[in-house]
Formats: C-alpha cells, sequence, structure tokens
C-alpha cells in the first residue's frame, strides 16, 4: 500500500525495539519519541514525506500537539494501528488518560481503516475500546485467551529463593523473574548469581544505557535469568522463553496474564509459576488500601496544592510549578503513597497535568567499618543523633546503597529537612558514608480554575468508579490465588468472558488432583537431611554457606533439633552423618 502506518504506541522501549526490527527488515521506519523543536518536528515530517518512510511511531501524548496533528493530515496515512488498546478504557489496567482523544483521528484522516489491537481486554475493555474510540460498526477479531502449553502454577512456599534455586536448576532456560520493588531485582540477581546461576537485572530507575545492555545480555541468553519490575514489560517478546516467575501478587489478573503470558510463545511446554507465603495476600491488601483514595482525601490535596502554590479562588496559573512530593507530604502530614495516587487521579481527571519526570530516591552507604562509624559518633555529638538513627533504621548500608527519606529522618528527629541534608553532606565529607541526593524533576500545572470542592464533586462518580474497578480487580486476583480447588486455566477465561467445560490437566489444581505435583516447600530440617544423606559428612560451616539464603542462627538451630530427634549424628570431628 502507498503511504506511511500509523502507529500509536505507549512505551517508548516498545517504539525502539519495534522500528529496529522493522529496520533489520529494510523496512524505514521513525518514532517520535523525543522532545524535539517545531523545526525539528517539519523536518521530520519532510523526511517521512520525501523518503518513503512506511511507518511513523507517535505516544499518545505526542498526538495531542496541535502542530503533530497539523502535520499528519498533511501525509498519506494508509492505517492507523493503535497498540496496547486496553489503555484507552478507564476499566483496563493500564488506563492512559490520552488514549481519550485518539477519537480525534477519525476527524484528521476520516476514510482511513484503524485496527486496535490489545491481548488483555475483558469484554467490558472491549466495549469500552469501542466506544472511546469512536469506531462505528467494529469488526472484532477475537482468539482464545488459553494457552494449552502454559502451566499456571502456585506454591505456597516458605523459602521462596530456595524454591526458585529448585525451579532453575531443573529447566536451564530463559526465565523472567518478577519482584515488587526495585531493590529486590539487584538483590535478588547478586544471590543467584553467587549460586552460580547466570543473571541480570531490569527496572524503571535504571538508565537507559543500563536498560538495553540488560535487556540484550537476557534475549542473546548471555545472562539468561531477568530478575524484574513490572516495568519489564510491554514488547518483550523471545519465544523461548520456559519459565515466568513471580514473586510478588500481581495488581490485577490482567497484569499477571499479560507477564505470565511471555513465557512459551514458540508453543512449546512453559511454566507461570508464582510463589507465596502466608504473609503475601494480608501485605498486597495492605497495598491495596494504601493505594486507593477517597473523594474526602482528594479535595484536601487539592486544596493543598492550592495553598502551596497560593493559588487565588476562580483563578487558573498559566505556569507551570516545580514539585517536590516529599517536601508536600512533609509540610501537610500526608502519606506518601496516598498523596502520589491522588496525584495521579488528578492528572487523570484533567484537574492537573503531574509530570513526574525522572525521579530518584536519595540513597546512602557507609564507606568505612562500623567501628570507625560509632567512634565518629563519639567524636562529633552534633552528628551523634543523626548517625545513630541511621544505624537503627536502615539495615545492610555497610553492604549495599539503600534508600532514605530525609523528610522521614528529620520528622523522626524533631528536626529541620536542612539540618538533615547539611548533616549527610559532612558524613560525605568526612568520608564515613556515600551521599546521592534525589533528583526532582516533577511538574505540576493547574488546568481548571480554582473552585476546591465544587471542582472535585464534577468528579467524583469518574473517582468512585475507578476506585471501584481497582477493588473489584484487586479481589479478582485474590480469589484467583485462593481458590486451589478449581482449574487456574478455567478461572482466568471465565474472567475474560470465556466458559471452558474441561480442565487444563497441567496447572497445580489439576496435577495436585492427580496426586503428580506436591506444592509445600521443605523446611530448613528437610534440605539439610537432603544435604547431609548425599555426603559422607560434612560440617556445619559447609551447611551454613549451601544453605545461605537462611540466617546463620537458623541453620544452627535446625541442626540442633535434628541432632535432638536423632536423625543425625555428630563425627569424632564434629562433622554431621545421617543416622541410618
Amino acid at each position: 500500500m502507498d503511504g506511511v502506518c500509523l502507529v500509536i504506541s505507549p512505551l517508548l522501549a516498545l517504539m525502539e525495539d519495534q522500528v529496529d526490527n522493522l529496520r533489520h527488515k529494510n523496512i524505514k521506519a521513525v518514532a517520535l519519541n523525543q522532545a524535539i523543536s517545531t523545526d525539528e518536528t517539519i523536518v521530520l515530517f519532510d523526511n517521512i514525506q520525501n523518503n518513503n518512510i512506511k511507518f511513523l511511531y507517535l505516544s499518545p501524548e505526542k498526538f495531542e500537539s496541535a502542530l503533530i496533528q497539523e502535520k499528519i493530515k498533511q501525509l498519506n496515512i494508509n492505517l492507523i494501528a493503535i497498540d496496547e488498546a486496553h489503555c484507552v478504557s478507564e476499566w483496563g489496567h493500564d488506563f492512559r488518560p490520552s488514549y481519550l482523544k485518539l477519537n480525534k483521528l477519525t476527524e484528521l484522516i476520516p476514510s482511513t481503516p484503524i485496527i486496535s489491537l490489545t491481548a488483555t481486554a475483558t469484554p467490558k475493555v472491549l466495549d469500552d475500546i469501542i466506544l472511546q474510540l469512536a469506531i462505528e460498526a467494529p469488526k472484532i477479531f477475537k482468539t482464545s485467551f488459553e494457552r494449552k502449553n502454559l502451566a499456571y502454577q502456585f506454591f505456597e512456599v516458605e523459602d521462596k529463593i530456595f524454591k526458585i534455586k529448585q525451579i532453575l536448576t531443573k529447566i536451564v532456560a530463559p526465565t523472567i523473574i518478577y519482584v515488587s520493588t526495585r531493590n529486590e531485582t539487584k538483590k535478588i540477581a547478586d544471590l543467584l548469581s553467587t549460586q552460580g546461576f547466570k543473571t541480570t537485572y531490569y527496572h524503571g530507575g535504571l538508565n537507559h544505557q543500563a536498560k538495553k545492555e540488560a535487556y540484550e545480555n537476557w534475549y542473546t541468553e548471555k545472562t539468561p535469568i531477568i530478575i524484574a519490575t513490572n516495568a519489564f514489560g510491554m514488547g518483550i517478546d523471545k519465544p523461548n522463553i520456559r519459565v515466568v516467575i513471580h514473586m510478588n501478587i500481581p495488581n490485577s489478573i490482567e497484569n499477571y496474564i499479560q507477564e505470565a503470558g511471555r513465557a512459551g510463545r514458540d508453543g512449546k511446554k512453559a511454566f507461570a509459576v508464582t510463589l507465596l507465603n502466608k504473609q503475601d495476600t494480608a501485605a498486597f491488601a495492605k497495598k491495596i488500601e494504601e493505594h486507593s483514595v477517597e473523594i474526602g482525601f482528594i479535595k484536601n490535596i487539592y486544596f493543598s496544592l492550592n495553598q502551596f502554590y497560593q493559588i487565588p479562588l476562580g483563578e487558573t496559573p498559566l505556569d507551570e510549578f516545580s514539585f517536590d512530593i516529599n517536601a508536600f507530604c512533609s509540610k501537610y502530614g500526608y502519606p506518601y503513597n496516598k498523596t502520589y495516587q491522588a496525584l495521579k487521579t488528578l492528572s487523570t481527571q484533567s484537574i492537573v497535568s503531574f509530570s513526574e519526570g525522572k525521579q530518584t530516591k536519595s540513597t546512602i552507604s557507609f564507606t568505612t567499618s562500623s567501628n570507625r562509624v560509632l567512634d565518629y559518633a563519639d567524636e562529633h555529638p552534633n552528628l551523634s543523633k543523626l548517625v545513630t538513627h541511621i544505624l537503627r533504621s536502615y539495615g545492610g548500608l555497610f553492604d549495599t546503597q539503600g534508600t532514605i527519606n530525609e523528610y522521614n529522618i528529620a520528622k523522626s528527629l524533631k528536626t529541620d529537612v536542612a539540618s538533615i541534608i547539611n548533616g549527610l553532606i559532612r558524613l560525605e565529607t568526612d568520608e564515613i558514608l556515600k551521599y546521592n541526593r534525589a533528583n526532582n524533576h516533577a511538574k505540576i500545572r493547574f488546568l481548571v480554575p480554582r473552585e476546591d470542592n465544587k471542582t472535585i464533586n464534577r468528579i467524583a462518580k469518574n473517582i468512585e468508579s475507578l476506585e471501584k474497578n481497582k477493588a473489584f480487580k484487586a479481589s479478582a486476583m485474590i480469589e484467583l490465588i485462593e481458590n486451589s480447588q478449581k482449574c487456574r486455566n478455567k478461572q482466568l477465561l471465565t474472567y475474560f468472558g470465556e466458559n471452558k467445560k474441561d480442565t487444563c490437566g497441567i496447572c497445580d489444581s489439576c496435577l495436585e488432583k492427580k496426586g503428580i505435583l506436591t506444592k509445600r516447600n521443605p523446611t530448613i530440617q528437610e534440605q539439610i537431611i537432603t544435604i547431609v544423606s548425599k555426603t559422607k559428612e560434612i560440617s556445619s560451616r559447609q551447611l551454613v554457606l549451601q544453605l545461605n539464603e537462611h540466617h546463620e542462627k537458623e541453620v544452627l538451630t535446625a541442626i540442633e533439633a535434628l541432632l535432638e530427634q536423632n536423625k543425625i549424628k555428630t563425627t569424632p570431628y564434629n562433622n554431621y552423618q545421617i543416622i541410618k
């Protein structure tokens, strides 16, 4: 076909990956994924017209630009492709308000066909996509969500790392391990690396080069195991992934099915494993509660924002303001997570524009010995409280960097933030610790006149619906986890509107009913018995080293218990043997 295919895509990394793939196929493609001037924009669109460019990639936010819309009108667009179309719907799991403006495409280029694509739409989301994009009489092409080669398995275990090592030893193949925090990615990658597994890690806080290197090392299987947050997401298309492991509960079934579904795309047997312990469900429920926002709280945040920037009633300031969420929370005594969610909600509802930019948290790590730190505290009474607080509140800083919050420290020590920052700078100058202060490039712009309660009352129903939907998604995820009697595959298909009579035969529920699968993880004592039985004799030090995912005290306590139970015995050389 003559002309250009316009692709609306939500992620810069996804655009870059697809453009690279097209270029390798000798197909000309460009992505408008950076901030460029008006002149540069004009030159880029001239290049598209004059050089037979076949694909133009845009984010929905870029499409909002009047200049870009005008330049699109001048192109010969032969097809519009809206990727990850569930982002259009408020009922989708990755809602992006800018997607709601895409219905303007039918006004700009009315005769051009539109294709919308998603892998995770419930019937309700599908209806909403059609409505929001103003697509008349659409043709719907829908395949089943069933993945016959993918085994969904949920294990309740005491020791997640031990179970992961079991899986990785048994299945030597490309693997993704999903965790919930950035710190965990590196921590677990390092731990598995010491056990001989080739690992790398990935999270949203890495710079572009580090992300690219981690992805390429994993994709080429130089390091076939990657530990990642869900920032390692859309567009990952490696066909031979054999295992996807979740160490924490995903936020929704949509998130779960998208992440788990990266395994086994070559059609061969693959596993989606979720590891759980008794505290996980309660922690998940607490996280959902912390991230939920009530209308009253949003009203308070909106009122405080206007006070923070001294906005008069009835006015809409033209300026864009720099915004430090920690300073804001500290001043008004708001919890960070709820405040962040309230700001995102105000942005979604077009009350303010909240641009996060590239934000990082402050980190510290000690650069000298613990004895030297304690001596320093004694020698500098004015910094003694700060040093003592850090030692008590933040663990592991002699081995690795840890994130800190200067505002919380100031609150605990009943002082001002400036004093804490100055104290940390002094400690760095005196070579006691390394202090990397947070970068904050967030911006706030007010989009409507200040009317306090009236402003929020107009959007209250929308917010309540969104919160209700989040609660529903969380409860559906909990139901999937807790209902171990019903085939996992059937549960997932039901959620997406499909009725399946037959069980899959390969999920944990089906295998347990067949008597094939034991889902319990070995206790420390059972692990010790396994190790000791494979050796002629072994020392306590060797046992501690082999069971390094446990604390030394736990291992030694288990050894004592086994001695008392007459399951093992000591040798003349103070080693241990199995009693036969």
